[in-house]
């Protein structure tokens, strides 16, 4: 293989700019063109080979533990592990394969579908049992912790495995050489929908110049389409539920709060508006049915999804977490939280302690 060279372009709106590779071989400036992949299995062995270069939401530490695997009806071009313990499935196309377009999305969701509910030794023994031999790795955390990117300890590692394969917390990633636009707006889609997965779009762009070959991996970050929740209708039933914007109805159920709860509630409120203050974060109030359970949802924009839910339960204050929104926006600050809860964020866990 001749030398390469990977060159990361992150933070790119693919649909709208893309990145390109400048050269001047002494007859002036000009863009080069793309090399075409001889077959989807020269792009099968770059990222086998070098998972890193994926330039994956959150920058997850990423081991490589099986390829080609069965996986219920079909083969899994390769399965992976992140090292806090997370499943991942990746499936890899060309643009001129006609599945890249939406057959792909169904085959790596159906790997993952699975993959949901076996036990760590299912995983481990039966479907991953003769490719960790072939990689000469005894189980799963064997081939985690001999790569440098070990940060935990094993009981830890393998208690993330179990958990993800329990609760469906995996994540898909599909990698091609160039993303059709249904696809990416299928990928889009599901972003919103399908709160437990994880999904990254990558395309790899290959340039052979000068002997080398450059590689311009990038995630594809589909446009998100602005959903306007509904506003409270002027006669809202009280037996239904219904949403309100900004904070103001919900600092208006302070008086139903418990006496020992309202600070709780009032921190809570006074740092969501300081958060929309200052731009980070749009608020609304959802109210429960009968009118007896308020949340304050602070949502992160554009994404339109929350980290954290504020909740007047009957009086009783607490925070609810939500896990996959962290890992996308925030996965940088998931250890200090869990270290204030002294547990795993996990996804809708709640808390009674605001410290």
């Amino acid at each position: 293989m001749p030398n390469v060279c990977v060159h990361w372009w992150l933070g790119l709106r693919t649909l709208r700019m893309m990145a390109a590779i400048w050269e001047n071989d002494g007859g002036g400036w000009r863009v080069a063109s793309p090399s075409p992949f001889e077959a989807e299995a020269q792009l099968h062995d770059l990222v086998d080979e070098a998972p890193g270069l994926l330039p994956l939401s959150g920058s997850p530490g990423v081991v490589v533990v099986g390829r080609e695997v069965a996986v219920g009806n079909g083969y899994a071009d390769l399965l992976a592990v992140e090292t806090s313990g997370r499943p991942v499935v990746v499936e890899i196309k060309l643009a001129a394969n006609a599945e890249s377009r939406r057959a792909v999305v169904t085959q790596v969701l159906a790997y993952a579908a699975y993959l949901h509910g076996l036990t760590l030794e299912d995983f481990e023994r039966g479907v991953l049992g003769r490719q960790l031999r072939d990689r000469k790795f005894d189980s799963l955390w064997g081939a985690v912790s001999a790569t440098e990117q070990a940060g935990a300890d094993r009981d830890r590692f393998e208690a993330g495995v179990a958990d993800a394969l329990r609760t469906g917390r995996f994540r898909v990633v599909i990698v091609l050489d160039r993303a059709p636009k249904e696809l990416v707006e299928l990928v889009g889609f599901l972003e919103v929908v399908a709160e437990r997965l994880t999904i990254d779009l990558i395309t790899v762009s290959k340039y052979d110049i000068g002997g080398s070959m450059i590689l311009v991996p990038q995630r594809v970050d589909p446009e998100r389409r602005n959903v306007e929740e509904p506003s409270n209708p002027a006669h809202a039933p009280s037996e239904q539920g219904y949403l309100a914007d900004g904070a103001d109805d919900f600092i208006a159920m302070f008086d139903i709060a418990l006496p020992e709860e309202r600070p709780k509630l009032e921190r809570l409120t006074a740092w969501a508006q300081q958060l929309s203050a200052e731009g980070l974060v749009r608020l609304s109030t959802y109210h429960g049915k009968n009118n007896e359970r308020f949340t304050l949802l602070p949502r992160l924009m554009p994404d339109n999804a929350g980290l954290v839910t504020i909740w007047n339960d009957a009086g009783a204050a607490y925070l609810q977490l939500w896990r996959t929104v962290f890992e996308r926006r925030a996965p940088s600050a998931l250890e200090r939280v869990e270290a204030q809860l002294g547990r795993a964020v996990g996804q809708g866990n709640t808390t009674r302690e605001i410290s």
